[in-house]
C-alpha cells in the first residue's frame, strides 16, 4: 500500500512539473510571437497584450508594465473564481512571460525577423500566440488577461476556449461581446492605420483558431470501451474525478471463455488525457478503446435542439 501511495504521489509530482514546464514553454511561445512578429510590424493584438501593445506605441511605456499591472487585478478575480490550482500557475505564467518579454526584446533590439512582409509577420505571430495560450491552457495555466474570463466562462459553460475569446457572452439572439475586437480597433488611433487594423483582426482569428486546435475543442466527444480487472476502482475515480458516468456491461472472452466487466465512458475529448491517466495508475495493463462520437445529448453534454411543431407555430 505505502508503495502505491509513494508510486502516485511521484506521478503527481512529476506531472505538476510538467505542467509547469509546459506553462513555460506555451509563454516562450507566446512571447517570441508578440515581441518579435507582431510589436516590431505594429500589428496590434487582443486582450491585455493588446492594450500594452496600444500603451507602448503611445507612450514607449514596455509592455510588461502595462501587463502586469492589469493582471494583478484580473488575478484576483482568478483567485475567487477559479481556486488556487488555477491561480497559481496562472500567477506562474503570468510572471514568466513578464520576465521573458524584456529578454527577448533585448536579444532581437526590438527588431522584427521579418521585414516589409506584414501578412507573414501576422500570420507567424498569430501561430505562435494562439499555441503559446493553448499550451497553457493544456496545462492547466494561463496567459492571464481574457484568458482568466475564457476560463471562468469556460468552467460554467460548453464552449471552446478560441470561441469565448472572440464571444466571451454570446446570447440565444446571437449577440456578441466584443472586446478584443474593440481593443484592436482602438490602435488606429496610436497607429493611424487601418492595413494595420485589418491585420490585427487576422492575428485574433488565427490565434483563436490555433489555440482551439491545441487545447482540442471543447465540444468534442469521446467514448471508451475499458476492460481491467480493477473496473470498480476506475469506475469510482471516474465518476469521482470527472463527474462522468460510467456503465459496466458483462462479457465473456471468446478465446477463453471467462467472464470480463466492460466499462463504457462518454467524456469530453479535452478529458481523454485525464482519463488515461488515471487507468494507467490503476491498471497499466487495462485493454481501452477510444473512439470519437458524431454527438452525444444529455446532461453534461449538448442540449437537443430539434423543435417541435408547435415550437415553429405550426
Amino acid at each position: 500500500m505505502d508503495s502505491v501511495f509513494i508510486t502516485t504521489r511521484k506521478q503527481r509530482i512529476i506531472r505538476e512539473l510538467r505542467d509547469y514546464m509546459l506553462i513555460a514553454l506555451g509563454m516562450l511561445m507566446y512571447a517570441i510571437g508578440w515581441t518579435v512578429f507582431l510589436l516590431p510590424n505594429d500589428l496590434p493584438s487582443g486582450a491585455v497584450p493588446g492594450i500594452a501593445s496600444i500603451v507602448y506605441w503611445a507612450t514607449g511605456l514596455p509592455v510588461q508594465y502595462t501587463y502586469l499591472g492589469i493582471n494583478g487585478v484580473l488575478l484576483i478575480l482568478s483567485l475567487v473564481i477559479l481556486g488556487w490550482k488555477f491561480s497559481v500557475k496562472t500567477i506562474y505564467a503570468v510572471f514568466v512571460l513578464s520576465s521573458i518579454l524584456p529578454i527577448i526584446q533585448d536579444l532581437t533590439g526590438g527588431e522584427s525577423l521579418i521585414h516589409d512582409q506584414p501578412f507573414m509577420a501576422c500570420v507567424l505571430g498569430a501561430f505562435f500566440c494562439g499555441g503559446g495560450i493553448g499550451v497553457a491552457f493544456s496545462a492547466n495555466g494561463s496567459t492571464g488577461g481574457t484568458d482568466i474570463i475564457a476560463a471562468i466562462v469556460n468552467k460554467y459553460r460548453d464552449i471552446t476556449l478560441g470561441r469565448v475569446i472572440l464571444e466571451i457572452d454570446k446570447k440565444e439572439n446571437g449577440d456578441f461581446l466584443m472586446c478584443d475586437l474593440v481593443i484592436i480597433s482602438s490602435s488606429y488611433f496610436v497607429l493611424h492605420d487601418w492595413e494595420k487594423v485589418v491585420y490585427g483582426y487576422v492575428v485574433l482569428f488565427i490565434s483563436s483558431f490555433v489555440l482551439d486546435q491545441v487545447v482540442n475543442s471543447a465540444r468534442q466527444s469521446v467514448q471508451f470501451f475499458i476492460i481491467s480487472k480493477k473496473h470498480e476502482e476506475i469506475g469510482h475515480r471516474i465518476n469521482k474525478d470527472l463527474h462522468r458516468g460510467v456503465t459496466f456491461i458483462d462479457g465473456v472472452g471468446c478465446y477463453t471463455g471467462a467472464g470480463v466487466k466492460m466499462m463504457f465512458v462518454l467524456a469530453k475529448k479535452r478529458e481523454s488525457t485525464t482519463i488515461f491517466r488515471l487507468i494507467k495508475d490503476i491498471d497499466p495493463n487495462a485493454f481501452v478503446s477510444q473512439s470519437a462520437v458524431i454527438g452525444v445529448y444529455g446532461e453534461g453534454f449538448d442540449k437537443i435542439k430539434y423543435k417541435s411543431k408547435k415550437e415553429h407555430g405550426v
